[in-house]
């Protein structure tokens, strides 16, 4: 038996005692005869490179199925054998993690770029299919990485960019770390050569006097942690040099400021230990504010579960942690590898792997839409290498963005039509601009109207592709509704009657409690459906008998025509809800067009204005009216807000309710 494959073997058999001997045997045959006396551009075997990448899969323990596929990954792709000579010998399920991972043809591409695209799409898909598509991928670039040299110049740069901007973001995603850290490195070692063996030099003059810091700190706090009777390991934390590199960018520090930071892992042997164990760190040491995250409670979207916190020490220099249990250790070390639902013993499907996989199943909605090879690309790495937030809706459920993701990309991570009809949003209670960046923590409340529709300008807004994709749909499907037939120039139009065409409003709960009867407050009321009332219109109370009190505006009709009886009326107004706050309400004049509500409810957020209820109609010769009430703390911000709703485009005039004649409210 060949050294390269009892190796391999052995690998397997470390952690799956059930491996398919015979499965990998002719896997490695196959590949092995089928490559032949190729070479790589090194001078190697071209067959060595198909033997490390699946020695680099067993090394994440996955599945003989997965290892046989990474033998025989090249062989369609680099040899004259056809897909269907996979499947005859291996099965639809091997060929179909081959078949994945094999490029696209260029014969019929106008562009690389086009070339590119094309081959990440096709890849992608595969990925939903089967994920260990990917995986095989990620282990493919490994190995191509380690072996770049071989390559001209131009080349290695452009493999090395792709692997810094598509496959080290994707091993992230997937958390596989100990991928994406090698992948990372290897990239910066083409991409800025000079920079690279600068700090590796750094890093090989500081590593003594480091670890000896590092190990002295990690047997004081094991000590520590023992004596409270928690049994822990500790260690240092690694830092790849990539990881050094970017964190002197994007913070401006030096290299000493950022390599001898002390940084420790504790691993733990139960989530109730790792709370355990922060709870005698932060004894021992003062906590930094701001810099504790508990991903255990809230995990990443790539299953990372960790608690991180900052601590200064006695000699005034901080020192990172890390603490999880052992499982959650490999989870962070292997990602999706280590919840795998095709390894052998594991048959029933795996809820939580896939829920974890929901960013991506986001992603490929967006890819079934034919666009531009560049602007494919760019959305792809853009979601892959955002960082997240986690929101949460009004009922406590979380929601995880990237960030700067603003409240049009939750609606759409809602549903699609509650994103199509966003006309406003509230985080934590008070209205925001839809440009609003959201924040960990924010709830975020989403007003919806039915004349909503989506608009080029949320393009520049939004950061998630989901949303993108559908107001771009959105706004094809608008331009091809556009070109329809003439209107006929002699036609008259006579408007409708008006009416309420879209209407924003708090519930009758929140609004009976800004009713008052005969002076008195907490009084059970109802809204009458014939008219309506708006806060900060006249209004009067009704006894319905068996229904208690109804409340009408004054102007209601079916009061002026005299239909109630004159003795069941009470007296009723809105009352000031909560110190200090007032209710006010104004009437908005404008020329209408769409989006006109959303802009006007916009321009309230910088205020710190908290809108009520807003009601608008449509009026003769493409006029609109809407009504707003609004909260305030002080009667003189009614004069700021009405100036900033004179702001908007397309509004023509704006007065306070109260000025308006009670007859009038809600006509033309």
């Amino acid at each position: 038996m060949d050294l390269a494959f009892r190796s391999l073997m052995q690998s397997v058999r470390d952690y799956n005692p059930d491996v398919d001997d015979g499965l990998l045997q002719r896997a490695y045959d196959f590949a092995e005869q089928a490559h032949g006396g190729q070479k790589r551009l090194s001078g190697e075997p071209y067959f060595s490179h198909c033997v490390a990448v699946a020695a680099l899969l067993a090394e994440l323990e996955l599945d003989t199925t997965t290892i046989a596929a990474g033998l025989l990954h090249d062989v369609v792709e680099d040899t004259d054998c056809p897909i269907s000579a996979v499947k005859e010998e291996f099965g639809e399920e091997i060929a179909l993690l081959v078949e994945g991972v094999t490029k696209i043809s260029s014969l019929s591409f106008k562009s690389t770029e086009e070339h590119q695209a094309e081959n990440l799409r096709k890849m992608l898909l595969a990925m939903a299919q089967d994920v260990r598509v990917i995986l095989i991928k990620l282990a493919d670039r490994v190995h191509n990485m380690r072996t770049l040299h071989a390559l001209p110049p131009e080349k290695t740069h452009r493999i090395a960019k792709d692997t810094l901007d598509i496959y080290a973001p994707l091993a992230h995603r997937l958390g596989i770390a100990r991928i994406k850290w090698v992948l990372e490195d290897e990239a910066f070692h083409y991409l800025e050569p000079e920079a690279y063996h600068e700090l590796a030099r750094k890093v090989a003059r500081k590593r003594h006097e480091r670890e000896r810091h590092v190990g002295e700190t990690a047997r004081f706090l094991q000590q520590k942690l023992s004596e409270s009777g928690i049994v822990v390991d500790v260690t240092g934390r690694p830092k790849h040099l990539y990881g050094v590199h970017k964190k002197m960018q994007e913070q401006g520090r030096e290299f000493e400021q950022v390599y001898d930071l002390l940084a420790l892992r504790v691993l733990t042997e139960s989530v109730a230990d790792c709370y355990g164990a922060l709870g005698v760190i932060h004894n021992l040491w003062t906590p930094v504010p701001g810099r504790f995250k508990d991903f255990i409670a809230v995990p990443k979207s790539n299953m990372y579960q960790s608690l991180h916190t900052t601590v200064m020490r006695e000699v005034g220099a901080p020192l990172e942690v890390q603490i999880r249990t052992h499982k959650m250790h490999r989870t962070a070390e292997q990602g999706i590898a280590a919840h795998w639902k095709y390894k052998e013993r594991v048959k029933k499907k795996d809820e939580r792997l896939d829920e974890r996989l929901s960013w991506f199943r986001q992603m490929l909605e967006w890819l079934q839409d034919p666009k531009d090879s560049r602007d494919f690309i760019e959305s792809v790495k853009g979601d892959l290498f955002s960082n997240e937030v986690y929101v949460f809706t009004p009922k406590g459920e979380v929601r995880v963005l990237p960030r700067g993701a603003t409240p049009i990309d939750f609606a759409y991570s809602i549903h699609t039509d509650v994103g199509s009809r966003c006309a406003g949003a509230k985080v934590n209670g008070k209205m925001v601009s839809l440009r609003y960046n959201l924040k960990n923590g924010d709830v975020v409340e989403i007003i919806t109207s039915r004349a909503q529709t989506p608009r080029r300008d949320w393009l520049e807004m939004v950061k998630t592709s989901k949303a993108r994709s559908k107001i771009r749909r959105a706004l094809k499907e608008v331009e091809e509704e556009s070109v329809g037939e003439p209107v006929e120039a002699a036609a008259v139009v006579k408007p409708p009657p008006l009416r309420p065409s879209r209407m924003i409003r708090t519930d009758d709960a929140a609004r009976e409690k800004l009713v008052l009867v005969e002076g008195k407050g907490g009084v059970a009321v109802r809204f009458g459906k014939c008219c309506s009332p708006v806060v900060g219109e006249e209004i009067v109370g009704y006894v319905t008998i068996g229904r208690g009190i109804t409340v009408h505006r004054a102007s209601c009709p079916g009061i002026q025509t005299g239909r109630y009886d004159p003795n069941r009326f009470i007296q009723a107004s809105w009352a000031r809800e909560g110190k200090g706050a007032i209710t006010a309400a104004v009437r908005v004049m404008a020329i209408d067009r769409p989006n006109l509500l959303a802009d006007i409810l916009n321009s309230f957020s910088p205020h710190g204005i908290n809108i009520l209820e807003a009601r608008a109609y449509a009026a003769q010769s493409n006029r609109g009216m809407i009504d707003l009430v609004f909260e305030l703390n002080d009667e003189k911000q009614v004069d700021k807000i009405v100036s900033a709703i004179h702001q908007v485009s397309g509004v023509t005039s704006v007065r306070p309710l109260k000025e308006v004649d009670s007859q009038s409210l809600g006509s033309a």
